[in-house]
């Protein structure tokens, strides 16, 4: 598509026009590092929001605030209906406390009773198997003579070996009572009762899940379910605003790079607070150049470079707001870095 000689000249113009705004920022920043030893930028407030949600699908009981309200860390929020969950805790205790009482049954090992027990019934069982030996060859005598039938004598026989082989079943009991349980069985009931104790412990934490609390100060910014409303994981229930600290979204001239560092002391202000400044610092500085492309590197248009900065700013009584404008001062002399930390507002 061809270019016209109208289009030509707006194109021209509009170059004329950025290279314009690139000379008065730089002249702009250089100046008034200069003369006035600080520097002055623009920009709007911005804050964290968090969607607080329940780690567990059930429905809500109750919600504790409204929006607007202001909460702090560890308030309780909303709850959901703890009945089935509660039940749960029970249902896992009910199955530990059985397994922990089979598993002391098998490190006991066998009752002294339970042993006489066993070698009484071995005894009777040899008692038993000598007579029916004594009886077998009785019969096999008299058989051989033809005093009694050959079945009498296969009948004792049988009998005979029956008796030996209980004989020999009760003599393997005794020893496994004196022996006790085998270490691989109360291994077995041992790693059983390890599962039910982590049952347990998700069961108590489902319970305790039905109360959504708050991760940090704040303030309820949006109100999206109600009593009554099934809840799960996948829907948030609060919208929460971390308004303290706050920060100040600005972008710094390159040619003003050099001159700002992470730590410095900042001031933000606000046409809504005329006359207050909120005390800041420059907690972050973004390691690549926007609304520039990345390909363009002469030294003409580096000064058109611009870097994203946020000044903090700890905000205790909500004053900045999402949104608003601001002017943020850096002063550049006597405004050595100084270490950043992770809540600096005091919480």
């Amino acid at each position: 598509m061809a270019i016209t000689g109208r289009q030509r000249v707006l194109l021209a113009v509009a170059a004329v026009l950025v290279m314009a705004v690139a000379v008065g920022i730089y002249f702009h920043v250089r100046d008034t590092v200069s003369r006035t030893g600080h520097l002055t930028i623009y920009g709007n407030t911005d804050i964290r929001e968090v969607q607080l949600a329940f780690n567990d699908s059930g429905r809500i009981e109750s919600l504790k605030v409204q929006e607007g309200d202001r909460v702090h860390k560890g308030e309780v929020l909303a709850v959901l209906d703890p009945v089935r969950f509660a039940d749960a805790v029970a249902q896992a205790k009910g199955a530990l406390a059985a397994a922990q009482q089979v598993l002391a049954r098998l490190n006991a090992g066998s009752r002294p009773e339970e042993i006489m027990e066993a070698r009484a019934d071995a005894a009777a069982a040899r008692a038993t198997w000598r007579n029916a030996r004594i009886t077998y060859r009785r019969q096999r005598i008299l058989a051989r003579e033809h005093y009694v039938p050959t079945q009498a004598r296969d009948n004792a026989e049988q009998a005979m070996k029956a008796a030996r082989a209980h004989w020999e079943h009760t003599t393997q009991a005794l020893r496994l009572a004196i022996r006790g349980p085998r270490k691989e069985d109360i291994a077995a009931e041992q790693a059983k009762v390890e599962a039910d104790i982590a049952t347990l412990a998700l069961a108590r934490r489902a319970l305790a899940d039905t109360r959504l609390y708050a991760p940090d100060d704040g303030v309820i910014e949006n109100r999206i379910l109600e009593p009554g409303d099934m809840a799960t994981p996948a829907t948030p229930v609060f919208t929460l605003a971390l308004d303290n600290p706050v920060w100040a979204r600005a972008y710094l001239p390159e040619r003003a790079l050099g001159h700002v560092h992470l730590g410095m002391r900042a001031l933000i202000e606000s046409d809504s607070f005329p006359g207050k400044a909120f005390k800041g610092w420059v907690g972050f500085i973004s390691p690549t150049a926007e609304f520039t492309p990345k390909s363009v590197e002469t030294t003409q248009l580096r000064t058109d470079l611009v870097y994203r900065v946020r000044i903090y700013a700890c905000n205790p009584h909500g004053q900045l707001r999402l949104g608003m404008p601001v002017t943020v001062t850096i002063p550049l002399t006597g405004n050595a870095p100084r270490p950043l930390r992770r809540h600096p507002c005091g919480r």
